[in-house]
């Protein structure tokens, strides 16, 4: 049976080749930053799970260090040539993208063809894991398409990904990171604290207040934590679940997904969530690296606005 830690294993190979790719690269100023940060999270992939709690504690703050004091940097290292990608582009135009699209339309249609025919019976794949396995299965896919029809040097793929894992640095841990923070909150009953501070403010029967405040409180807390997922173990157990859902007898499925778009309207007015506003401004090079959040401040105000008023006539009618 193909189980999730398949994918981990595969994640970690690459991460472990990101990592001997840069330990190799003599033209990097901080290659070996670079060597042990993608070593660490390719241990982490590999045996996170055999490390145990103290261990893994240990890695995050090794990830942690690394790049808070500045070991860890951009690389350019060679891959295909500028001739070659230009007599590519050239040849073949739009259909260079036909490989990126080989990976969600496999994760789709495999998914489909798993779960809606026979073929799901076969007991091939971990349960609830089809489209990880098949969004990686996509991947591997669209790497083999590449070689057998566009023959790219050996090491293209890996060199390339090092150049935009490096490129993006450490803001590519940080989702999974703040994810775990959202976690610890909620387990330290931080959601408990402000479902009574929320309780003894509003009063009783307010349903559009408090469907204000968690709307607005999943915003915020995403702003403070950087992404949505962090926020929501905590203002679910502090308002969500105990007040929309049990109190007020709320739809759960609308509560909780447009909670989370709610909580999404502040991932786009936080420099927090670095991998979404602060790395494509350092991407593209931007004169001001608020510029991104600067842009889409004027869409999620008035998204949150329209997300509040989906939760209160949609969950309570």
């Amino acid at each position: 049976m193909i189980t999730l830690q398949w994918l981990y294993a595969l994640a970690g190979a690459m991460f472990a080749a990101f990592a001997l790719l840069s330990a190799l690269d003599r033209d990097h100023s901080k290659r070996f930053g670079n060597a042990a940060f993608w070593g660490l999270m390719a241990l982490s992939l590999l045996a996170g799970d055999r490390l145990g709690d103290f261990g893994n504690g240990i890695l995050v703050l090794g990830l942690a260090g690394l790049a808070g004091f500045g070991f860890i940097g951009r690389s350019s290292p060679p891959t295909s040539s500028v001739e070659q990608r230009q007599a590519w582009s050239e040849r073949y135009g739009n259909r260079l993208f036909l490989p990126a699209l080989i990976i969600p339309a496999t994760a789709l249609f495999g998914t489909l063809l798993y779960n809606y025919t026979p073929l799901g019976t076969s007991g091939w794949i971990e349960p609830k894991r089809e489209t990880y396995v098949f969004l990686g299965l996509g991947v591997l896919l669209a790497i083999a398409t590449i070689f057998a029809w566009l023959r790219p040097p050996a090491l293209a793929p890996l060199q390339e990904g090092r150049r935009l894992i490096d490129a993006i640095g450490w803001a590519a841990v940080l989702p999974q990171m703040l994810a775990a923070l959202g976690v610890l909150f909620a387990a330290a009953g931080i959601g408990e604290i402000i479902g009574s501070l929320t309780r003894a403010a509003i009063p009783g029967g307010s349903v559009f207040l408090t469907v204000l405040v968690f709307a607005v409180g999943m915003a915020l807390f995403t702003m403070i934590m950087g992404n949505a997922f962090a926020a929501f173990p905590v203002m679910a157990a502090a308002i969500g679940v105990p007040l929309l859902i049990q109190t007020y007898d709320g739809d759960p499925a609308v509560v909780g997904a447009v909670g989370m778009l709610a909580g999404f309207c502040g991932t786009l007015m936080t420099p927090m969530a670095a991998n979404f506003n602060l790395v494509p401004a350092a991407l593209l090079e931007l004169q001001d690296q608020y510029g991104v959040i600067r842009a889409q401040v004027m869409t999620a105000l008035p998204l949150l606005l329209v997300n509040i008023a989906i939760i209160y006539w949609a969950a309570f009618r």
